[in-house]
């Protein structure tokens, strides 16, 4: 009876142990230093992306506060069937911490791409579309350079990096996937990216992504988030949500 009573109660805690996991709020911290940005200069992001059904949790927004100077939504900010409403309580947050930039994810154009475009506009977020910006440090300017979503064949790195001038370039792309189209000579020296949600359900250390991390290819730093929120179903398991605070310096 006992054996018949664990066989039915650890699928049980398993899956109330993936729901809960799927909720945690964790911040993970990051330093970077690159020759290309700014002497004496520092950046401090609050990355944060696939966001998807979840609501940001107060808690999260007010352990940034003061800490970050710019806040990078990193797509899938929704996805369809998650009101509108919600979205927007979710970038009114956001934007309390810092200016917002933000790139597109496969799920957004889904979710409804001119209500989406139109709330963010509202909200004074600043959308790259294939490319890039500057931004002004103290003293310096440095360029964020955006493309839209890979699988949905919309990204043109090519043009994004077209109006870029700053020596040190921070690439916002929410497929990670764009590192196959990164050049020598388009000097990027930081990508941010989602989108895999580092595996969501890994079994034995296996999933169909890798677990998000920081890695290093032809030079170029990319960080892939396991995101914040969840795809498909609200469970997670060897692949626990993330956000970011990033500092970079010279």
């Amino acid at each position: 009876m006992k054996f018949i009573f664990s066989i039915v109660l650890f699928p049980v805690a398993l899956l109330g142990y993936m729901w809960k996991s799927a909720f945690e709020n964790r911040i993970v911290y990051h330093t970077f230093r690159f020759p290309q940005f700014p002497a004496r200069e520092k950046l401090r992001l609050f990355f944060i992306s696939d966001v998807h059904k979840r609501k940001i949790d107060d808690k999260l927004i007010e352990k940034m506060k003061d800490e970050v100077d710019a806040v990078i939504i990193g797509g899938d900010l929704t996805e369809e069937e998650v009101p509108f409403l919600q979205v927007a309580e979710n970038v009114k947050k956001l934007k309390s911490l810092a200016p917002v930039y933000f790139v597109w994810g496969n799920n957004d154009y889904e979710a409804g791409e001119d209500e989406l475009s139109e709330l963010l506009e509202e909200n004074g977020v600043t959308v790259l579309r294939n490319e890039s910006k500057s931004y002004l440090l103290k003293e310096h300017s440095i360029d964020f350079i955006g493309v839209e979503d890979v699988s949905k064949r919309k990204a043109d790195l090519e043009k994004a990096v077209q109006g870029a001038k700053a020596p040190f370039r921070l690439l916002l792309s929410h497929n990670p996937f764009i590192m196959r189209s990164i050049k020598e000579e388009m000097n990027i020296s930081l990508i941010l990216s989602g989108h895999t949600h580092g595996g969501q359900i890994r079994f034995f250390g296996w999933g169909p992504y890798e677990h998000g991390g920081v890695y290093t290819r032809n030079g170029t730093t990319i960080l892939i988030s396991n995101g914040y929120g969840t795809t498909k179903v609200p469970l997670r398991l060897g692949a626990k949500p993330q956000t970011h605070h990033i500092t970079i310096t010279s």
